[in-house]
């Protein structure tokens, strides 16, 4: 699927919605919502933040977000390096990390915090000045029933759609970046 205007492509899960269709979406993201679940992907291209390094960058990225959406009740649960030769960016990338973690999070127009499960990559591209954040956030379920047949079919997204998301992503056009 073809991201930042065909800039970076990547594998996406079953019954992606492309949010952008439906609402305003910053031009340093692209957001992904499953058509029944509340689960959601995000990719952002965002400024490097060289003044953090190895693991403390992906604590610094999903506190920073965990601050933007005012949730609650943050928690890192693990913080992993990913393989390098696994990713597609590989020749770009020079560190990548994963991080699990909860926060709680009250969803616009909602007096409750749910706690949501998040999922995150940091992929650090130091040549483009560029720190690539993957998110995949997971709300409880809600009780609701699937509301016809043809939504049967859609399962949830699982940690392996995320990993096949991060895994996939091939920049085709480093020119996105700005001149060099």
């Amino acid at each position: 699927y073809p991201l930042f205007g065909g800039a970076f492509s990547a594998t996406l899960p079953p019954g992606a919605i492309d949010v952008s269709d439906l609402r305003p979406v910053p031009n340093n993201q692209e957001v992904f919502c499953h058509r029944v679940t509340d689960q959601s992907l995000i990719v952002e291209l965002l400024e490097q933040q060289a003044h953090v390094q190895g693991e403390e960058a992906a604590r610094y990225h999903f506190e920073d977000i965990c601050g933007a959406q005012e949730a609650r009740a943050v928690q890192v649960e693990t913080v992993q390096p990913l393989f390098l030769e696994n990713l597609a960016l590989r020749g770009c990338c020079q560190e990548a990390w994963v991080l699990s973690g909860k926060q709680q999070v009250a969803k616009e127009n909602q007096q409750v915090a749910k706690d949501v499960t998040v999922h995150q990559a940091l992929l650090r591209l130091p040549q483009h000045q560029t720190d690539v954040l993957l998110t995949f956030s997971q709300p409880p379920p809600d009780n609701r029933p699937f509301l016809s047949p043809e939504n049967l079919s859609l399962l949830p997204w699982s940690l392996g759609d995320f990993e096949q998301l991060v895994t996939s992503l091939t920049l085709h056009d480093p020119g996105i970046f700005g001149p060099q």
